[in-house]
């Protein structure tokens, strides 16, 4: 009998709420290619049929094929310096003229220069660098490096994190949606512990201050018991978003070093200015041994990412780790360098600081009494609205949460769900503060007038 697949992280493709949504819009000429789309491309969860068509990119706003348009909180963690950035396309197209590929087993300028640069914005002793295409691929790097180091295949990683698509990298993650039904068996000795998340406290303490970190003492805890982990990976702040309660970094790193397991932090979300600092694990007072950086690496107009590692870790040099293609391509090289001098030259980590603080620091304020929210958390300009049915039982409001999003869609403002009822808000680090305002208002807004109803 042919098994019926089923999953909940996917729903939102096929909701009610947006077929609804479609046949409400009349997007004429958005539909045919959306069509198209649907006819052409392989289905899959979080994926498609697509919401709507992007005709336009730029700075901070995305606009459809019938000229509706929308302020992007979303943008998939690539767009830290919005899209279509004047100088970041100068630079690809200069770099197209005079070298646009280099063969692997070849080196060019462009990626010897970003290499360099990643590793003077990233910790003491983080001195070699390897490219890949994807965020997943540099997390398959890092555990490949990890098992070469260690002598040892075992991990320890979290369960609702995400690390990429990858066999690898699946087996890792803790999404249901990337570990179940058609996966299959995945890779062995991939151990995992319950994630922090001090509004819903997996070990049911009633706040932070009661836990005694029970979190981070279960990674000692399995790391200890195991004897023979190779490496722990984790995503420094959930991109959910959700930060880990203070001290939590260090329990991990001291038991890392104690138990002989490596730590690798996954900035691909987080990193590069997002939550107000270069890294996210910056905000923890920890270095790790081995960190990966993607997504908005290549400045949202072009894939790469990197896995940047201990000096002492250049131990796979009889071995193929990567082996891309376009380990060294010069225009994805010199589009990340780019990214990374305007992220300097712009300041916008401390903007992110601080334009992310008082977004916080406004929804604190304008949604504190409404009784369909139930935390607001986050760091720098990536932070999110969790809704709920009821405040004091914490009954997740995934309903509420889709009708929110589609009248903030048809507002202007696009932003992503994350398990099923936050609301994460993730713009631009060069947003400018009336674009932010504008969203805010438009959130908070929409959130009172759905508690209202």
């Amino acid at each position: 009998m042919k098994q019926v697949l089923t999953h909940t992280e996917g729903e939102s493709n096929t909701s009610s709420q947006r077929s609804q949504w479609q046949q409400k819009s009349q997007r004429v000429q958005s539909q045919p290619l959306l069509q198209r789309d649907a006819d052409v491309f392989l289905h899959q969860s979080l994926s498609s049929p697509c919401v709507t068509s992007i005709a336009k990119a730029e700075g901070s706003w995305i606009e459809d094929h019938d000229g509706n348009r929308y302020l992007d909180f979303h943008g998939n963690s690539v767009h830290h310096i919005g899209y279509a950035h004047p100088r970041l396309v100068e630079a690809i197209k200069k770099q197209l003229d005079e070298l646009s590929f280099a063969p692997r087993r070849f080196t060019c300028e462009p990626a010897v220069e970003l290499a360099e640069k990643l590793v003077s914005i990233s910790p003491a002793g983080l001195e070699k660098v390897l490219y890949t295409t994807g965020g997943s691929d540099a997390n398959e790097v890092a555990l490949k490096i990890a098992r070469a180091a260690t002598g040892r295949f075992k991990t320890v990683s979290f369960w609702d994190a995400f690390h990429g698509a990858g066999f690898g990298s699946a087996s890792v993650g803790g999404e249901a949606t990337f570990r179940s039904h058609i996966a299959g068996p995945l890779l062995p000795g991939a151990e995992h512990v319950a994630p922090f998340n001090c509004y819903r406290c997996p070990y049911n303490h009633p706040g932070p201050e009661s836990c005694g970190l029970a979190c981070a003492q279960m990674v000692d805890y399995v790391l200890g018991r195991e004897t023979d982990i190779a490496a722990v990976i984790a995503e420094p702040m959930r991109a959910v978003p959700i930060v880990p309660p203070p001290g939590f970094w260090k329990i991990v790193r001291e038991s890392c070093h104690r138990h002989g397991a490596l730590l690798i932090m996954d900035e691909i979300p987080t990193g590069l200015g997002k939550t107000g600092r270069m890294f996210a694990f910056e905000h923890d007072d920890i270095a790790p041994d081995i960190v990966t950086v993607g997504k908005a690496l290549g400045g949202g107009v072009l894939p790469i990412a990197a896995c940047i590692a201990r000096k002492e870790l250049d131990v796979c040099g009889d071995y193929a780790i990567g082996h891309y293609t376009h380990e060294k391509n010069p225009v994805s090289s010199r589009a990340a360098l780019t990214t990374l001098q305007i992220i300097e030259d712009e300041g916008l980590v401390e903007r992110a600081s601080e334009s992310g603080q008082y977004a916080i620091n406004r929804l604190q304020e304008s949604l504190k009494d409404c009784p369909i929210v139930g935390d607001i958390r986050g760091r720098g300009v990536l932070f999110g609205v969790e809704i709920v049915e009821s405040r004091e039982l914490k009954t997740a409001g995934n309903d509420l949460a889709e009708k929110i999003y589609y009248r903030c869609l048809d507002q202007g403002l696009s932003f992503k769900i994350s398990q099923g009822c936050v609301l994460t808000l993730s713009p631009p680090m060069n947003i400018s503060r009336e674009d932010l305002d504008a969203a805010l208002s438009t959130v908070e807004a929409v959130i009172l007038q759905t508690a209202a109803k």
